[in-house]
């Protein structure tokens, strides 16, 4: 029995296909399974071990999403699978996350019959009522089918129910993959945990990162490299210092964060012109502060954009935060007077620390916020990639009456 985790009776025959497809699976790549789930119990619990040698545990909500006839006024080509487990009672439902990393939650729909399945983020779902439907489309499946392994993101429909300090997101990141991606599934969950949607389809198209099983140097850190001293306050290996910082999800989230901000500084200190850079600590607010020409000081905001550019090849950028006051939902989103630029960093889609910036005055307004910016931003002729054209803009904003 795990601690924490809450399980609900389903119908054995609807879900022993579901358990089947994950053990088959499991077996075809080469794992011992050493705990088959009880199809009658819902989330499922599977452990097992890698041909490796690797011990894992998986906690599966897992429902079938195999063909069915589109209903009326939905469009011909939509795919979708229920998410239900008991009655539809309208609550929120908090899905299991294991606090010390040992089992990895799976939310996902599998198709039995055509042998492919399709996950979504469970933190952009965690909490969630168990009477909802998760669409995709018929050309989604068909990506599935022919590549083995498939991401896309997917706007969110936006969370109304969230609790108190919940977090949310516009977009969310779906994996989908055949029968023998499904081992490389738990392993991408456990190291996407919550991270940003642009991470997180980042991360599934370099399959390479976490398909394959750490080497036995690696796993003991015998690398011959040596010590940081970081490692050496810590008393541990920088490889148990990565899988740490891999296995903490608040701790991941805050590090990429930081490593783009990091990089936009990089940028910032070699621009001409501007004669102070420093970071910025402080919860909610901007993330830099330069000094231009010896002028006035300005706040820069840092963003990743989306890894998935849209149908025009424009940049996507989720502006917002993640979360708001209860008293206020437009708190969530920011006011032009937050900052003097903002910085978006394209990392996500080409790969590079590449960044474009804006003055926050000419993004669009956010309907029903008065003073609030919307949080669909694109990176259109806006934005320029010359820090310098940005900053003396601001920087005469300042200056004007």
């Amino acid at each position: 029995m795990i601690l924490g985790l809450r399980r609900y009776p389903v119908q054995r025959a609807a879900r022993a296909p579901l358990v089947e497809f994950m053990l088959d699976s499991l077996r075809a790549a080469g794992c011992t399974i050493l705990h088959a789930p009880d199809p009658s119990k819902a989330p499922f619990v599977i452990t097992f071990e890698t041909r490796e040698g690797e011990r894992m545990g998986v906690v599966a909500y897992a429902f079938l999403a195999n063909e069915s006839p589109t209903k009326v006024n939905r469009p011909a080509d939509e795919r979708s699978f229920q998410i239900k487990y008991g009655p539809d009672d309208k609550q929120l439902h908090r899905l299991f996350q294991d606090p010390l990393g040992l089992y990895t939650t799976l939310f996902l729909g599998i198709d039995t019959k055509e042998g492919f399945f399709v996950a979504a983020d469970p933190e952009v779902h965690n909490p969630t009522r168990f009477f909802i439907r998760l669409e995709f489309k018929e050309r989604h499946a068909q990506a599935i089918k022919r590549n083995s392994w498939y991401a896309w993101e997917r706007e969110s429909r936006g969370r109304k129910d969230l609790l108190p300090g919940e977090r949310t997101y516009g977009y969310e990141t779906l994996v989908g993959g055949t029968r023998d991606a499904f081992l490389d599934l738990v392993r991408f969950e456990r190291a996407a945990q919550g991270l940003s949607p642009g991470d997180r389809n980042l991360l599934a198209d370099r399959r390479d990162l976490f398909a394959t099983p750490l080497t036995a140097a690696q796993a003991t850190g015998e690398t011959g490299a040596a010590i940081h001293p970081l490692a050496a306050e810590f008393e541990l290996e920088p490889d148990q210092i990565l899988e740490l910082i891999a296995s903490a999800r608040r701790l991941k989230m805050a590090v990429r964060g930081w490593v783009a901000e990091e990089k936009l500084r990089d940028v910032l200190q070699r621009t001409p012109g501007i004669t102070a850079c420093e970071r910025l600590d402080q919860e909610g607010g901007a993330d830099l502060k330069i000094r231009w020409r010896n002028g006035p000081s300005l706040l820069i905001e840092c963003k990743n954009v989306l890894r998935q550019p849209n149908a025009a090849g424009l940049a996507r950028i989720d502006f917002q935060r993640t979360r708001a006051a209860k008293s206020d939902p437009c708190s969530r989103y920011y006011a032009p007077t937050d900052f003097n630029v903002v910085a978006g960093c394209l990392h996500a889609i080409t790969e590079q620390w590449e960044f474009r910036y804006v003055d926050p005055w000419l993004l669009d307004p956010r309907a029903g916020c008065p003073g609030k910016l919307n949080n669909g931003v694109l990176v259109d002729h806006r934005w320029t990639a010359d820090a310098s054209r940005a900053f003396e803009a601001a920087a005469a904003r300042l200056r004007s009456p």
